[in-house]
């Protein structure tokens, strides 16, 4: 073991020394726990209908299926941030491998309803230990800035990628095997994951001079996790006393939790992290970005099935520009800053996921596909490269051995982004929706009223057709919404966005330890 400040310069050229070859190997594995991790948020969609066939979930436990893996992922990530930087980033990653491998052979296999969200908890649990574990590894591994920009482009890639494919995968696999394969495909990956990382990936893990915050920890998850249910709840079934009272908890138990990492020795979130405006910038961006990018993948999802009566794998499909894009310009988002400038790359990148989102106003009940195909694809530019670059610019403003800390502040800040598009922008069109019902019998959603006009005959065709043209008048509203708030982001970005992120400076010398496997 030896005492290393990975990323220091070269104490004879002053030079940051070049990335050994072995870490982009290394880079390479660590991408697979990100890629599964993603999947797993969105294959279990198609799976559903035939869950229900198989083991009769309620309604409830329906819900508690789809949404307890992200609740947990999203209330954890500080905290796993934080266990990994003082027990070791390579062994907490491997740990939660673990324990994701196996709760997905049970969730696979799993005889009830309760089980499955057991699993599927178990799950989350596990996600949440890899996402920032990963991520931090990389801020180790790749010392030089550029390399290590190129790096968080692969890890962005892989982590947009996945949630985009998931899908797609989902559905070829639902179309030969039973529900159960969307799980298991996760072991062999994870496999190859056991073999490798001892391998290629190094251990590091800081030096800690104080007790760990188990109350932060109680805090934080009781805090984040009634805000995201309540977020969720609010978007799928509207406004009721007891959602509210979730929320208005959560708040109060995260405004404890503020407070006390304001006196804590050993914050489980060091606050100071956003005094640089680079990193506080940056946070924002993954959650404005992702709000608009979870939000109006929902809303145009539901767009192309129920409104232009494309099939599930077909609308799967119709998404694959757009992931390609996201993946290809966060590789290249480090070759973009460098040519440009980050604080152009970053208002660009903006504007381009504005714009993105701006087309879709062209969007009517009979547009030609290739208007969402190119207006989705430009928005993936833009994704693509804010993504990568908010990854780099949290990495690369703070400390090295805060680093597991900051990755999970950014990646809650993606998880919540997601969860407030969801609530904001479906709620937005679900209220233009009803408001275009003008006494006609609309349900609660399009869906639902799709299905009342069947069978009534013209009526019935008038009450689809006006149906439609409300989804879509409400589509168009959620879309304006992003392109006002992206906009903003834009302004703000170009305000406090200046020069290069400088790097937080730490009380004392900041040291890690380093495990390096043999040569």
């Amino acid at each position: 073991m030896s005492t290393i400040q990975p990323g220091a310069a070269d104490q004879t050229t002053g030079t940051t020394p070049a990335t050994d070859r072995r870490a982009w190997w290394g880079l390479a594995v660590l991408t697979l726990p990100v890629l599964l991790v993603s999947m797993d948020f969105s294959v279990l969609y198609l799976a559903i209908p035939a869950i229900t066939d198989a083991i009769e979930p309620s309604a409830t436990q329906q819900l508690w299926i789809l949404d307890i893996y992200g609740f947990l992922i999203a209330g954890l990530l500080i905290t796993m941030g934080n266990v990994g930087d003082r027990v070791g980033r390579r062994r907490v990653l491997l740990l939660g491998a673990a324990l994701f491998g196996v709760a997905s052979v049970v969730a696979a296999f799993a005889p009830t309803a309760a089980v499955l969200i057991i699993a599927r908890a178990v799950m989350g649990i596990g996600g949440a230990t890899l996402m920032p574990s990963s991520l931090s590894l990389i801020a180790n591994m790749f010392p030089n800035a550029r390399d290590r920009g190129k790096a968080i482009g692969v890890w962005t890639a892989a982590f947009a990628g996945g949630s985009a494919i998931g899908p797609v995968v989902g559905g070829v696999l639902l179309h030969h095997f039973w529900w159960g394969v969307v799980f298991l495909i996760n072991v062999p990956v994870l496999a190859v994951l056991f073999v490798l990382a001892p391998k290629l990936v190094p251990e590091y893990r800081a030096e800690s001079t104080g007790p760990f915050d188990i109350t932060g920890v109680v805090l934080s998850l009781a805090g984040i996790l009634p805000i995201v249910y309540a977020i969720k709840t609010l978007a799928a079934d509207g406004a009721g006393v007891g959602v509210v009272l979730i929320g208005v908890f959560g708040v109060a138990m995260f405004a404890l939790f503020i407070a006390h990492q304001r006196r804590a020795a050993t914050p489980l979130l060091d606050l100071a992290l956003f005094r640089n405006v680079q990193f506080s910038a940056a946070v924002v961006t993954a959650l404005v970005g992702m709000m608009a990018l979870g939000g109006m993948s929902y809303l145009t999802g539901v767009y192309l099935q129920s409104v232009m009566g494309h099939d599930v794998l077909a609308a799967a499909l119709a998404g694959l520009p757009m992931a390609v894009a996201v993946a290809t310009f966060s590789i290249g988002a480090t070759r973009i800053a460098t040519l440009v400038g980050t604080r152009t790359a970053f208002v660009g990148s903006v504007v381009m996921a504005a714009t993105g989102n701006l087309g879709l106003l062209l969007l009517t009940t009979s547009s030609p596909i290739w208007i969402y195909l190119v207006f989705t694809s430009i928005a993936g530019v833009g994704y693509g490269i804010q993504f990568s670059l908010v990854s780099d610019v949290v990495v690369g403003s703070v400390p090295v051995e805060r680093s597991g800390a900051a990755s999970g502040i950014s990646e809650t800040s993606f998880e919540l982004g997601t969860a407030l598009g969801l609530a904001l922008l479906g709620s937005l069109a679900t209220l233009v929706f009803r408001a275009h019902s003008d006494g006609a019998m609309f349900g609660d959603t399009l869906g639902d009223t799709l299905h009342r006009a069947l069978g009534m005959g013209p009526a019935g065709d008038q009450l689809a057709d006006a149906a439609r043209q409300g989804f879509v008048d409400g589509m168009q509203a959620a879309s304006l919404a992003v392109v006002i708030a992206l906009a903003v982001l834009g302004v703000v970005l170009a305000v406090v966005m200046r020069g290069r992120p400088a790097p937080a400076v730490a009380e004392e010398p900041a040291h890690e330890t380093a495990d390096c496997p043999a040569r």
